[in-house]
C-alpha cells in the first residue's frame, strides 16, 4: 500500500475510491463521495466536477464569462466541490457556488477539456501564470499542480474531474484519475439512462391511467354516421385538414359530436399512433388548470404527493384535445398562448423547460368571435385556434341521418343489456325525425337508451316531452302560411335564399360585398351550406 501511494503520488488510495464508488449509483451521492474521498489526501488542494447542462434562466447574466461565451445553449455546471483552503482552514470548499460555478466550453482550461475531449496535466503551475483564470488564487493557496480529464462515456463527453494539487503528481496519478473519470463517466451515464426508463414509464403508466379513465367516463357517439350532404361536407373538411398540422376550432351545439369529429381528424393523420388526449376544460377547478394542462414538481403546492406531467406533455407527439375551451379563465390564456407559438411548458414548481410537439384540436358551443369582441376571450389565442375553423350541423339539420344512427344506437345499447335488437318501425323513424333534438345526437342516444330498457316487449316507446316539442301535423284549418315545414322544404328555402343571395353578390362569396357577409355567416359555413343544399357552380347567377 504504501509503495502505491509513492506511486500515486497526491492521490490518496485510488483503488479505494474506486470501490466505494461502485457501490452507488445515484448522482447525488456518487459525485460529492468522488471529491470528498479525493480531496482526503492532504496534498489536494481543490477536487471538482463540473457536468454539461443547459443553463437555466438568469445563469447567463450572472456568469463570469458571459462575454466569452457564443453558444449558450449548453455550458459546464459545477455539480460536486471538495477541498481546504490554507488561508481559511475551516472553509472546506464544498459550496457549489462562486465565480466559477459556470464555464462556457472551450473557454479556459476546464472548457477546452470538454471542447476537445482531451485530458490535461501541468506539473508546474506555478510557470504557467497565463493559463491560471486566478493567479492570486494560485499562489494565495500554493497550488503546484492541475490535472484534469474529460468524463468521456461512447465518444461523448458528459463533464470534467478536476484536482489542484499542493505537491506534484507521482508517476501513475493520471491515469488512476483517469480510471475515477471513466467509471464517473459511466456512472452518469447509466444514471441518466435509468431516469429515461423511469421517466418513460411514468409517462406510459400515465397513458395508461388516462385511457382507463376516457374508456370509463368518455361518451361516446361512435364514428361518424349519416349519410346527409351535412355530414359529408363535415367528412370533407375532415379529409382536408387532417394531414396537416394546424389548429383545428369546432363549433356547434352541444351534443353534436364535436369529440367524435376530433377523434377523426386525430385517426386520419399522421399522429395517429401517438395519443390523444382531451380535456373538459369546464370541468378543470380554477385553482388547477395549471397542474392540469402543464403538470407539478413533487411537493410544489399542497397536495402534490408526486410528480405529476400535464396534459400538453402526454400528448406530445400526437394530439391535445380542449373540449369547451371558451371556459378557460383570462389569465390562464396567456400562457397556453405561450405554449401553443413556443412548443415549451415548465411543470409546475420545476425551473426545467420541456419542448413538446403538440397538435392542437379545440371544441366549444360558444361565438368565440363575439366573446373576443366583448373582452371575455383573447383575440391572439382566438386567431391562433382558429386556423381551420369547422361548424358541426345540429341534427335537425341532417334529419336524413336519424335513421342510421338510431340503429347504431339499439343495436349497441341491446348487446349491452343482453336483449334482442327491438325493430325500428317506419312510425318510430317519422317520430323521431319529427322532434327538433336540442341535445343533438347526446339527447337522441339518451332517447334510444331510454326506449331500449323500458321496451321489454320488443316494441319502442319514445318519451320526447322535452322543450321544443314535437312538430305537429297541420291540421285541417292550418292556412298555408301558418303550415309547418317539412326538412325537405326547408332545405329548398334555404336553397333558394343562397341562390338569391349568390345571385345579389354576383355569384361572390367571400369579402365584404360577398354572399357570405350579406347572409350573416362565415364564408367557409357558406361553402359547407352550397354543398350540402346541392347547389353546383352552373346554377350560379
Amino acid at each position: 500500500m504504501a509503495n502505491l501511494q509513492q506511486t500515486v503520488g497526491i492521490l490518496g488510495d485510488p483503488r479505494k475510491v474506486l470501490l466505494e464508488l461502485a457501490d452507488l449509483h445515484q448522482l447525488s451521492e456518487l459525485l460529492p463521495l468522488a471529491v470528498r474521498r479525493l480531496a482526503e489526501s492532504p496534498t489536494v488542494a481543490l477536487a471538482r466536477i463540473w457536468l454539461i447542462l443547459p443553463p437555466k434562466a438568469g445563469d447567463c447574466a450572472a456568469c463570469r464569462f458571459a462575454s466569452e461565451c457564443h453558444q449558450r445553449e449548453r455550458c459546464l455546471h459545477l455539480v460536486a466541490s471538495a477541498g481546504r483552503s490554507v488561508q481559511q482552514p475551516d472553509d472546506n470548499w464544498q459550496r457549489v457556488e462562486g465565480a466559477f460555478r459556470r464555464f462556457p466550453i472551450g473557454v479556459r482550461k476546464v472548457g477546452e477539456i470538454a471542447a476537445t475531449g482531451e485530458s490535461l496535466e501541468v506539473a508546474d503551475v506555478e510557470g504557467n501564470h497565463p493559463w491560471a483564470a486566478d493567479p492570486d488564487w494560485i499562489r494565495a493557496e500554493q497550488i503546484r499542480s492541475f490535472v484534469g480529464h474529460p468524463l468521456l462515456h461512447r465518444g461523448e463527453v458528459l463533464g470534467v474531474l478536476a484536482l489542484f494539487s499542493r505537491a506534484q503528481p507521482g508517476p501513475t496519478c493520471f491515469e488512476w484519475l483517469r480510471m475515477i473519470a471513466n467509471h464517473l463517466a459511466a456512472a452518469i451515464a447509466n444514471s441518466r439512462a435509468m431516469e429515461e426508463i423511469e421517466a418513460l414509464k411514468q409517462r406510459l403508466e400515465q397513458e395508461n391511467e388516462y385511457l382507463r379513465e376516457e374508456v370509463t367516463q368518455a361518451v361516446a357517439f361512435g364514428d361518424l354516421i349519416g349519410q346527409s350532404p351535412a355530414l359529408q361536407a363535415v367528412t370533407h373538411q375532415i379529409e382536408l385538414v387532417a394531414p396537416t398540422s394546424s389548429a383545428v376550432l369546432i363549433l356547434g351545439e352541444s351534443g353534436t359530436g364535436k369529440e367524435v369529429v376530433a377523434r377523426e381528424i386525430h385517426r386520419h393523420s399522421q399522429r395517429s399512433e401517438r395519443p390523444l388526449i382531451k380535456v373538459n376544460c369546464a370541468a378543470v377547478p380554477r385553482e388547477l388548470y395549471e397542474s392540469e394542462f402543464f403538470g407539478h414538481a413533487k411537493g410544489s403546492f399542497t397536495g402534490a404527493l408526486r410528480d405529476r406531467a400535464g396534459r400538453f406533455e402526454l400528448a406530445d407527439g400526437g394530439t391535445l384535445f380542449l373540449d369547451e375551451i371558451g371556459e378557460i379563465p383570462l389569465d390562464l390564456q396567456a400562457k397556453l398562448l405561450r405554449v401553443l407559438q413556443e412548443g415549451e411548458i415548465e411543470r409546475i414548481g420545476e425551473e426545467r423547460t420541456r419542448r413538446i410537439n403538440v397538435r392542437l384540436v379545440a371544441a366549444t358551443n360558444r361565438n368565440l368571435r363575439a366573446e373576443a369582441e366583448a373582452g371575455r376571450f383573447r383575440q391572439d389565442l382566438f386567431y391562433r385556434l382558429s386556423v381551420f375553423p369547422m361548424e358541426l350541423p345540429p341534427l335537425r339539420r341532417r334529419v336524413e341521418d336519424i335513421p342510421l344512427l338510431a340503429e347504431h344506437f339499439l343495436a349497441r345499447f341491446s348487446r349491452q343489456l343482453g336483449r334482442r335488437t327491438p325493430r325500428l318501425t317506419l312510425a318510430n323513424v317519422q317520430e323521431l325525425q319529427r322532434y327538433d333534438w336540442p341535445g343533438n345526437v347526446r339527447e337522441l342516444q339518451h332517447a334510444l337508451e331510454r326506449a331500449c330498457i323500458v321496451s321489454t316487449d320488443g316494441r319502442l316507446r319514445f318519451e320526447l316531452t322535452n322543450e321544443p316539442p314535437r312538430r305537429k301535423e297541420p291540421s285541417p284549418g292550418t292556412t298555408a302560411e301558418q303550415r309547418v315545414l317539412t326538412a325537405e322544404e326547408l332545405r329548398e328555402l334555404e336553397a333558394d335564399n343562397i341562390r338569391a343571395a349568390l345571385k345579389a353578390c354576383k355569384g361572390r362569396i367571400y369579402g365584404a360585398a360577398g354572399a357570405a357577409a350579406l347572409l350573416g355567416m362565415k364564408p367557409t359555413t357558406l361553402a359547407s351550406r352550397i354543398k350540402a343544399v346541392g347547389i353546383n357552380g352552373r346554377s350560379w347567377p
